[in-house]
């Protein structure tokens, strides 16, 4: 199954977004537990939307957020990847790297292997010289993924797209440069 993904760890495979991931996507994107830190669920609708956005990510820029799967059993548990961001804050446009995977995948490292490993492909194939990462200050469980791959936090801000007094608008900000990795 190599010729599958565009690039593995040692056990996730990362590729190219299918037709047939939109229903499991949809069910990911519509669990509130996966999508605590985020304003909403997001509705199938919303999910084509992203699907379609993904696409064009990838077709712009050569990356986007990668379809995971498990090598083991090719089973699909989500995103890890990069994207371009340009909404208006002070450290855009840039290289966002994010991951999202449905709950049955939590607490198994996945997220900070599959993002360990797309910072090295980020870095060593796309030549980027530095990769952001961004969550609410409320989501711990991704801000210690971020210092676990080796990230620095930046500092605060407050995301553009939420309300002033939403209560996830604060966001932690970190930042890898391409001699930070090894």
């Amino acid at each position: 199954m190599t010729d599958t993904y565009l690039f593995q760890s040692e056990r996730l495979g990362f590729r190219t977004w299918r037709e047939q991931d939109i229903a499991p996507m949809a069910a990911l994107n519509a669990d509130p537990e996966v999508m605590e830190f985020f304003p909403s669920t997001q509705s199938l609708a919303e999910t084509k939307a992203f699907f379609q956005k993904v696409a064009e990510n990838f077709q712009e820029h050569g990356f986007c957020w990668y379809a995971v799967e498990v090598l083991e059993t090719q089973e699909f548990i989500g995103f890890i990847g990069m994207a371009w961001n340009t909404m208006e804050v002070d450290f855009t446009p840039c290289t966002e790297i994010g991951w999202r995977l449905k709950k049955a995948a939590w607490g198994k490292g996945y997220a900070t292997e599959g993002a360990k490993r797309c910072l090295a492909y980020g870095f060593e194939e796309l030549q980027f010289k530095e990769i952001y990462s961004f969550t609410s200050t409320a989501n711990n469980r991704s801000e210690r993924v971020m210092q676990k791959i080796g990230m620095s936090k930046v500092g605060v801000f407050e995301h553009p797209k939420l309300a002033i007094d939403h209560p996830l608008r604060p966001h932690v900000l970190y930042r890898i440069l391409a001699s930070g990795i090894q």
